[in-house]
């Protein structure tokens, strides 16, 4: 079994010293079973809600104090939920989204949907009950039918094949891997608390609910049983936030990542591997056994790098493949006019973006396109291509870039003439097609040979993952302003880690949002572009986007879909004034919280500390020197990268 490094301070060498007791107790003869435990919380839930049911029955909402009471009954109802989200949020996030919804719609594809048309997922319960109990237009019959279609979705949890899926080891442990990429990306950071005082206090208690069912499920299954160094950090993981004030701006998110959440996980992926656990829970269907943490480029899978490339595992020949890429993505003859090149306005050197320009030109030469060129670095961690989703896979994206007019204006199978015309280009093609389940050179293999190519620098880890997984320091304002990120800027309710992409624990899905981008660094209007809503037109998309990335954001200016901000201060000045609508842009279905962030100069600074720690060492190399002669001699003229 490998070991993995991690380092307690020393007053967590003594909290845990003094708690580890707790779960070296002898085996309970008269506590209940894992089964129980787990019917008897559920059970608990159930009360709660009903308990503040008849206290908003019996109540006027719109009465200060009734409210307040209500609320108090909600607050006491979301902590009975945290003792049974350990299990519900694995065992159907579909139901659980009507016991805590954050959103009351949502219409995010998951990967294994993708490629259906996304439907319309009604959310309800807690989160949505407290935030309508803050709207002037309060009424008590919203209420009620929140907490109603709570209560409904309760007794789907206490079905007996429900039961047998609790009682099966295995899912204890993947239950429990969500559990800390949640702890990680969820739980800390206000997404699904409405009320920031209320954060670290369910944090705590949710920390003190699990490890009572970890005791739990070691006395029932002591052939599974937890290991004793898991136990013993998590102890101390206790310990920690105990120690932690109750003030969430003030919460250490990179000493309870960095010191505890990410080891605890690398034990609990080796105990997966141990085990030989196999998963059929699309929780899990992303997600890779072998990642031993939380912050390594591979921990789940968003797309297929290889293409038709896939039975290749021969490193050398995946070498080979990748050259023929490189080549290709230099090569203009991949456009109608054999001026223009993937390279054109994915510039390698330039992380794979442009940054000389707000936004691409036209095939045309002489107009722009819509929207800025998104940087292929980290592409393949996204389940939806393009900034509004509308491909599926990076091959689908390719080949309607090949054909678009007014990008590279290209037909396939001219396009294949034109490549084939090059001897070295079709000796290379065909040997390597005999790899693959089409033996005659295809689109296809131009545009896997390309995806390869370019997805080779994707899985570069930053400082920042480097300094999580021990492995180097950074400063402490980049400490300080990832701790911010997670915490009073609110980012990170969008940004989730590890890629502070818009896609969240279990990784499955791609999340779009409406900030309120505006026309101009002016902001002299909101930006036309209708975003998701062009691909999916139901209201909750019109201007919505998919939420990218943050790595390289040092390499990859100009920002937002329109490049409309031009430097990291004017993206965060941005964000702290509340997005469009606290620029005073009618945004009507923003998602993005309006009123400001109220960051100092040195917060704002900080926070840029941070994204600099995202920052990756990319090396793409010079590019090639000349490209393969054609048989046709007019299309030897063509330049190395394109002329536009």
């Amino acid at each position: 079994m490998k070991k993995i490094k991690f380092a307690y301070p020393v007053a967590v060498l003594i909290i845990m010293a003094i708690s580890l007791a707790g779960f070296n107790q002898p085996k309970d003869l008269s506590a209940p079973s894992y089964k129980q435990l787990y019917q008897d919380r559920l059970g608990q839930l159930q009360s709660s809600i009903l308990k503040s049911l008849e206290i908003i029955k019996k109540s006027d909402p719109r009465n200060p104090e009734k409210n307040q009471q209500i609320l108090k009954s909600i607050h006491s109802s979301r902590l009975q939920l945290k003792s049974c989200d350990f299990w519900l949020r694995y065992l159907d996030p579909i139901a659980y989204r009507k016991i805590n919804g954050p959103l009351p719609v949502e219409w995010e594809n998951e990967v294994f949907e993708k490629f259906e048309a996304p439907y319309k997922r009604e959310g309800a319960g807690l989160i949505l009950a407290e935030n309508k109990l803050g709207e002037e237009s309060l009424q008590k019959t919203d209420l009620i039918a929140l907490l109603d279609s709570a209560l409904a979705s309760i007794p789907s949890f206490l079905t007996d094949s429900m039961i047998a899926e609790v009682n099966n080891p295995a899912n204890f442990y993947f239950a429990n891997r969500l559990f800390l990429l949640n702890l990680t990306a969820i739980y800390t950071t206000g997404f699904e608390c409405p009320d920031s005082a209320q954060i670290i206090v369910e944090l705590k208690h949710l920390l003190n609910e699990t490890a009572k069912i970890y005791n739990t499920f070691n006395q029932s299954n002591p052939k599974y049983s937890i290991s004793q160094n898991y136990l013993t950090l998590y102890t101390g993981l206790i310990g920690f936030v105990e120690h932690q004030t109750n003030e969430f701006s003030n919460f250490d998110h990179y000493i309870f990542i960095k010191d505890y959440v990410n080891p605890l996980f690398g034990f609990n992926q080796l105990a997966i591997q141990k085990n030989n656990f196999r998963s059929k829970n699309y929780n899990d269907y992303s997600l890779n056994n072998k990642a031993l943490s939380i912050f390594k480029k591979k921990l789940y899978t968003a797309q297929d790098i290889k293409g038709i490339f896939r039975p290749v595992e021969n490193d050398s020949l995946l070498d080979e493949i990748r050259g023929l890429g490189k080549l290709l993505f230099y090569d203009p003859l991949l456009s109608g006019n054999n001026r223009r090149s993937c390279a054109s306005c994915h510039i390698p050197q330039q992380y794979f973006t442009d940054t000389s320009r707000l936004t691409a030109l036209q095939f045309d030469a002489r107009n722009s396109l819509a929207r800025n060129t998104p940087t292929l670095v980290n592409a393949v961690h996204h389940h939806l291509m393009m900034l509004d989703g509308k491909h599926h896979t990076l091959l689908n994206q390719f080949r309607d870039v090949i054909s678009k007019p007014n990008e590279m204006n290209s037909v396939p199978d001219e396009l294949m003439k034109k490549i084939m015309s090059c001897k070295s280009y079709k000796t290379k093609l065909k040997s390597l097609a005999k790899y693959t389940s089409v033996k005659k050179p295809t689109l296809e293999h131009l545009a896997s040979a390309i995806i390869l190519y370019y997805s080779q620098f994707s899985y570069t880890d930053a400082p920042f993952d480097q300094s999580i997984n021990a492995a180097a320091n950074i400063s402490t304002d980049a400490i300080k302003g990832f701790n911010l990120f997670m915490g009073k800027a609110q980012c990170a309710t969008c940004h989730f880690p590890p890629q502070f992409n818009g896609i969240k624990p279990p990784y499955i899905s791609s999340e779009f949002e409406v900030i309120g981008v505006p026309a101009d660094s002016n902001f002299t209007g909101l930006s036309q572009d209708s975003g998701r809503y062009t691909v999916h037109p139901v209201s909750e998309m019109l201007h919505a986007f998919r939420t990218g990335n943050l790595r390289n954001t040092s390499h990859t200016a100009p920002f937002m879909h329109n490049g409309s901000l031009s430097t990291l201060e004017q993206v965060i000045e941005f964000y702290d004034a509340g997005g469009g609508v606290g620029k005073g842009l009618p945004v009507k279905n923003q998602t993005l919280e309006s009123d400001s962030l109220h960051l100092s100069v040195t917060e704002k600074k900080q926070l840029i500390h941070f994204l600099r720690s995202l920052d990756e060492k990319i090396q793409p190399g010079d590019p090639p020197k000349e490209l393969p002669l054609s048989s046709v001699k007019a299309l030897n003229k063509r330049k190395v990268g394109g002329e536009y």
